[in-house]
């Protein structure tokens, strides 16, 4: 129909147009392949890229997951080898209820089982000893964690149990005598962890997750059938070790069904596939988790969409080449037409395919501009999603270890004068000390139940509070550090009725925050014969009618007008160790006071931290 305007003659195709139709399938051929070639290799590069960065983010979450297990697991066998019944229980007392209390331990702290073995190596009492399977009477003198333990005082070892045959990490510790008795090591206690929870967990993440040892065998997997695998054939003589000792039981210890290269890994058998491998190390261990994510799938996603993408803008630039090429035979075949017909029409056509041609591109490039768009919106969202997650879970537990550190500071070396005058025979200054000890341990308890209220964002009812009594209580923390810096604190007198509207542990914590930074910023007393009369390090008061100003003044280093934009800002410190949490946490309890903290600094010259507070009436 498109032909039927013109002579038969012009209409029949001569060798030469099918010649130039040829060269243009065969150039919009090759086109085709060489633009889906490239959109296939730039789909695989994009998808590696994004798996990539989705394991740096699961891993992270995984070694938090497995990080919290293993620190709440640890703090178990501490405490329970100073527990009265253990003693009693290793002394040849009746054990039945050291079982009972072992198995409520066990089910409160969803711990696997938890067990006490005498000098012998003998288990005399344990969670399970209801079971079947009770570990009661079993002899384990031949395993690794009870040996080392009695030799080194703990010990971890990862191992597969002998009578419940499941496998769990065991941390042990030993039992003690009193200090100076001539039995010396009683016995050892030991606490089975199992991480079928955290293997749940890590599942959710997406991918496979397995956890090596030092000598590279699976010890957690995702994978039941990888468990005890290898990476590298061990050396016959390891193997062997590990057979005589029972620490994986008959497990035959073969190398894993994967197959390397760089960081992608080709696996056969149970959960097949190809998957991109990110390593990470597991802090306090040895261990290295390894986090598989599957590859092919996105491959075969990006590569699809990038292709029809590439495809979608083929079609128009083919189309209409196929048309132009269509309308330039149609052009020739009117050559005896009119010049000044045939001059004006091409004109036209031209004209036509450069609107064409323009709008096509344009609406290609918004089309393109547009997907890029979503995806960065996408992408971005997630991840602010994930980080501020972990920002909230990392600034939670970094603050309850900040607080709880000065207190255990000074426990310590309370502790240690009292066990020096205890030497000494100096008894009244022996029970001082011990006393100050218990003062700093309730202390601890209550820091901890204000940590959670802080937490909780709850901010509870303020009170009056006597500032001398705030002031006595951070001396008291701040003594030890104070004496081992050879510094004396200036502090004004504070008059005995002044009160402000605090509460006064929180109270004591700013002032013991404040406190040490600037001892820590002296780090020593000037040398005789300075040049500077007024002290190192001071502690002002000015009791105004409706409020009362607290200065905590020292010469250190002082710090720049920028350093000090920075103070309340979380997680940044100028300290090589520190958590840049300290003067955060103290600017947020002043200002639930109603109060404000302010600092004034100069370079050189020190730094002066001023706390204003309301009076109470």
């Amino acid at each position: 129909m498109a032909f039927a305007s013109f002579p038969a003659e012009t209409r029949t195709p001569d060798r030469a147009g099918r010649r130039l139709w040829l060269a243009f399938a065969l150039v919009s051929v090759l086109a085709t392949l060489a633009a889906f070639v490239v959109a296939a290799d730039l789909g695989r590069s994009h998808a590696i890229a994004s798996v990539r960065a989705a394991g740096g983010s699961a891993s992270t979450l995984a070694i938090a997951v497995l990080r919290g297990e293993l620190e709440k697991q640890r703090a178990l066998p501490l405490i329970l080898v100073r527990d009265p019944d253990v003693e009693a229980a290793l002394d040849g007392a009746d054990t039945h209820e050291l079982d009972a209390k072992l198995e409520d331990i066990a089910r409160e702290t969803r711990t696997a089982v938890i067990y006490l073995l005498d000098r012998s190596g003998r288990a005399i009492a344990a969670s399970n000893w209801r079971e079947p399977t009770s570990f009661v009477g079993t002899d384990y003198a031949f395993r690794d964690y009870y040996r080392e333990a009695m030799a080194r005082g703990s010990a971890e070892q990862f191992a597969l149990g002998t009578v419940s045959n499941r496998p769990g990490l065991y941390i042990t510790r030993r039992v003690d005598g009193p200090e100076g008795a001539p039995e010396g090591a009683l016995g050892v206690i030991v606490v089975k962890v199992e991480f079928d929870r955290v293997e749940d967990d890590w599942r959710a993440l997406g991918g496979q997750t397995l956890v090596t040892d030092g000598r590279g065998v699976v010890l957690l997997s995702t994978v039941p059938a990888w468990r005890f695998h290898v990476e590298e054939p061990l050396a016959p003589a390891a193997a062997a070790e590990m057979r005589r000792t029972l620490q994986f039981g008959d497990a035959p210890l073969r190398p894993l069904p994967f197959t390397r290269e760089d960081d992608m890994v080709t696996v056969t058998g149970a959960a097949a596939g190809r998957y991109l491998v990110t390593r990470t190390g597991v802090p306090t261990t040895d261990w290295q988790l390894d986090l598989l994510l599957p590859v092919e799938r996105a491959i075969r996603s990006e590569r699809g969409d990038l292709q029809a993408i590439a495809a979608l803008a083929l079609m128009p630039a083919i189309a209409l080449a196929g048309f132009l090429l269509r309308r330039r035979r149609q052009a020739a075949a009117q050559r005896r037409a009119d010049a000044r017909i045939k001059a004006e029409l091409e004109l036209r056509v031209e004209e036509r395919t450069a609107a064409l041609a323009g709008a096509n591109a344009r609406l290609v490039e918004e089309i393109a501009e547009h997907g890029r768009a979503q995806e960065r919106l996408s992408d971005a969202r997630e991840e602010l999603g994930k980080a501020n997650r972990l920002a909230t879970l990392g600034q939670v537990t970094a603050g309850v270890a900040h607080e709880i550190n000065q207190p255990l500071a000074a426990i310590r070396t309370y502790a240690e004068n009292a066990r020096a005058l205890l030497k000494r025979r100096e008894d009244a200054a022996t029970d001082m000390a011990l006393d100050k000890v218990v003062a700093l341990t309730e202390r601890i308890g209550l820091i901890t139940e204000t940590l959670r209220g802080f937490a909780r964002r709850g901010d509870g009812a303020l009170e009056p509070v006597r500032v001398a009594d705030a002031v006595a209580g951070a001396l008291m923390i701040l003594d030890a550090p104070l004496r081992q810096a050879g510094l004396v604190l200036a502090v004004e007198p504070v008059p005995p009725g002044l009160k402000v509207m605090a509460r006064r542990v929180e109270l004591e914590q700013v002032l013991v925050n404040l406190m040490r930074n600037a001892i820590e910023a002296l780090g020593t007393v000037p040398p005789a014969g300075s040049a500077i009369d007024a002290p190192p390090l001071r502690l002002c008061l000015d009791a105004g009618a409706d409020s009362v100003t607290l200065t905590v003044a020292d010469r250190g280093p002082g710090m720049t007008a920028a350093e000090v934009a920075a103070l309340f800002t979380p997680f940044r410190s100028s300290k090589p160790k520190g958590l840049g949490l300290g003067l955060v946490i103290c600017h947020d309890i002043v200002s639930r006071f109603g109060g404000t903290l302010g600092a004034a600094c100069r370079p050189g010259e020190g730094c002066a931290f001023t706390i204003v507070l309301k009076r109470a009436p």
